[in-house]
Order: C-alpha cells, then structure tokens, then sequence
C-alpha cells in the first residue's frame, strides 16, 4: 500500500458505549496500542471493521482523538525515547495545558485510557496536570484538592512525618 493510500485510510475506533468514531490512520497510530493491533489485523481488516476499544469510554475516546489529531504531525516515540528518561519537567505546553483542563473525573480516565491505548505523550501531559495540582501543597491541601479522606489517627501522622523529615523542603 502507497504512502497516500495509507494517508487517506480511515479506521473506525468503537469505545465501551458501542459509539464509533473514524478516524485517519496516522491519528489513529498515536497509539501503540492501535498502531500494533492494525499490523497485526492487516490494514484491510483494521480499516473495514470497528476496532473495539473495551477501557475507554465514548467522551473519554472524543477527547483523545482530538489530542492525536493536534499532535499527529510530532515524531513518535522511539525505543531511545524510553530508555531515556523522559524530561524530568512538569511543563506543558499551552495547547496541552488548555486540552487538560477538564473535570478531574475526565482528567483521571484520559491518563488511563492513554495509558490503555500506550499513547506516552498523552499520559505524561496527564501526570504532568496531576503533579503541577499537588506542587507546592500542604497534605490537607491535596486531600481537598483531590477529596481524599484523612485515615490516618494523628499518632500515625506524626511517626510518618518524623520517618520523613528528610524528604521536606526547608
């Protein structure tokens, strides 16, 4: 198959909802996960059959196309890229930043469904969000943030906190 044929090559993706959503193989291939799944199907079956996405709900699926397509032209990953450790920064770029604003109930199922679909790109901008929430925050400050309820009695706080002295910033 010719590079333009493989450019105008449609894949429909089906999430757990039953909805389909077409979209061009190059966007599609954002994925590892796909991007394997088609070579293993063959592109004739891929491109002719809904590729059933089991993990991934309907708006969760929305979003994540919308992110491929924005990034379809970026170089994908290669086995260097993961052997070295990916940039140990918690800056997003602001196309990425405005597309992760979201609810945190959307936030946590794109960080999973890319992290199902193996879309490295994607899941770290989705760490990066959560991690840039809790910078600089007070443990109550993320247990609010985030609606997390305090289990601990203050006996137990107190040794963890004494246990890790050396881990705060003074």
């Amino acid at each position: 198959m010719s590079d333009t044929d493989r450019k105008n090559t449609k894949v429909t993706l089906r999430a757990n909802d039953n909805s389909e959503h077409p979209v061009d193989l190059e966007v599609a291939e954002r994925s590892m996960l796909l991007k394997n799944l088609i070579e293993d199907l063959t592109l004739d079956v891929a491109s002719s059959t809904p590729v059933p996405l089991p993990n991934v709900s309907g708006p969760v699926l929305v979003k994540i196309i919308e992110w491929c397509e924005h990034h379809r032209n970026d170089p994908l990953p290669t086995a260097e890229d993961d052997n070295e450790s990916r940039k140990k920064t918690t800056e997003i770029d602001e196309w990425d930043q405005k597309f992760m604003q979201v609810d945190q109930e959307m936030l946590f199922e794109i960080i999973l469904a890319a992290n199902y679909m193996d879309i490295k790109a994607l899941l770290d901008v989705g760490c990066k969000t959560v991690a840039n929430m809790i910078k600089g925050k007070s443990p109550e400050e993320i247990r609010k943030t985030f609606n997390i309820t305090n289990d601990f009695t203050p006996e137990e706080e107190e040794q963890i906190r004494r246990e890790n002295e050396w881990a705060e910033d003074r």
